[in-house]
């Protein structure tokens, strides 16, 4: 088996009905779920205007920094709603990504969005366009398109691991990845969270929300309190 350069055709799905139920919530109720260590680094950020949040299953790239070569056959095989995740080993030098692969994922393949690790270009373009791609900038130098790398294997971006057909949602906070396996236990949490996160913001908005856990958790901290002014 050619390790590093091999291309997996193949990888286990979630079902649509739990992706749907994931993209009606707000990522940041989700992380708080998954003990707020299900976030990518923001340095990945939002670059088009999308409508609508961004959930799907996860097509994974890992790639040589700087080289797209895996990228352009992810999107020979990329279906509607997946979300194109391209691990780039941290270089921001060159454009991974610009406005003519960006049209063929998003108008073509009707992919559900695109993460990569990296730049792109032409955002004058994608910046207006509604397919969610998210990207750590810009820059116009463009990719190399030698290899190696593969398709449909585990990766990690922001020190977060990304398995095939993992559960991938944005939305403008930024990323969260959902691991497959667990997805099923945590969407009636994830959904009973977003609930009660919304009754707090209407009990905070008009100054009813019980701030007395802050001085109790001071306290058992061993924090002083100064009645004084500091000299």
């Amino acid at each position: 088996m050619s390790i590093g350069n091999r291309v997996y055709l193949k990888r286990n799905l979630p079902s649509e009905e739990l992706v749907q139920r994931f993209k009606k919530l707000p990522a940041a109720n989700v992380a708080d779920c998954m003990n707020r260590m299900s976030a990518l680094n923001p340095e990945i950020k939002l670059m088009s205007s999308p409508k609508a949040r961004m959930c799907g299953p996860a097509l994974t790239i890992r790639a040589r920094g700087g080289d797209n070569l895996m990228l352009h056959q992810a999107l020979n095989m990329a279906g509607e709603n997946d979300i194109i995740v391209f691990s780039n080993e941290g270089d921001s030098c060159r454009a991974i990504m610009g406005e003519i692969m960006y049209k063929y994922l998003a108008d073509f393949k009707k992919v559900g969005g695109i993460i990569i690790e990296g730049p792109i270009r032409d955002i004058d373009v994608i910046s207006k366009c509604e397919c969610p791609i998210y990207a750590t900038g810009t820059t116009p130098g463009g990719p190399f398109k030698e290899g190696p790398g593969e398709v449909n294997v585990p990766i990690a971006i922001s020190n977060i691991a990304i398995l095939p057909g993992d559960i991938i949602l944005g939305d403008e906070d930024g990323i969260i990845v959902i691991p497959q396996q667990d997805a099923a236990d945590l969407i009636e949490k994830a959904e009973a969270n977003a609930e009660a996160d919304h009754a707090k913001v209407l009990k905070a908005s008009k100054g009813t929300a019980n701030r007395d856990w802050v001085t109790k958790t001071l306290e058992a901290k061993n924090v002083e309190f100064i009645d004084d002014v500091y000299a």
